[in-house]
């Protein structure tokens, strides 16, 4: 058996974590998009885009750190930093995904804004 240096408890339940880390990130990053929305600082659109992008991000983080806790609890070192790269690597994605989407929106928008200039002419 490992030897345990830090208590952290009884193991948690990872997916249960996940949930409530989806709903406080939502609740949090929701509550100030809507008011950078209402104040006309971002677009509606961007609020949601962003309200989404964190509510993923933190469901992973919040994941994340109970299974990090969870293996560092059962001594089980190699096991934590496996589940900490592992969510470095989910918040990451979730980053490139969104970045890549951004572009591909462009994209998009440009090909419609040469579409209109070109049935002008």
């Amino acid at each position: 058996m490992q030897s345990r240096i830090i208590n952290t408890g009884e193991p948690r339940n990872v997916v249960g974590h996940i949930v409530s880390g989806a709903v406080a990130s939502a609740v949090v990053s929701g509550t100030i998009n809507y008011k950078k929305a209402k104040e006309e600082k971002i677009s509606s659109k961007d609020a949601v885009k962003d309200t989404v992008k964190k509510t993923a991000q933190g469901a992973i983080a919040t994941g994340t750190a109970i299974a990090t806790a969870n293996h560092i609890g059962q001594g089980g070192w190699l096991k934590a930093l496996t589940a900490l790269s592992v969510g470095m690597a989910g918040i990451y994605a979730v980053e490139v995904i969104d970045e890549k989407l951004a572009n591909k929106y462009e994209e998009i928008e440009n090909q419609n804004e040469d579409i209109l200039i070109q049935e002008d002419n």
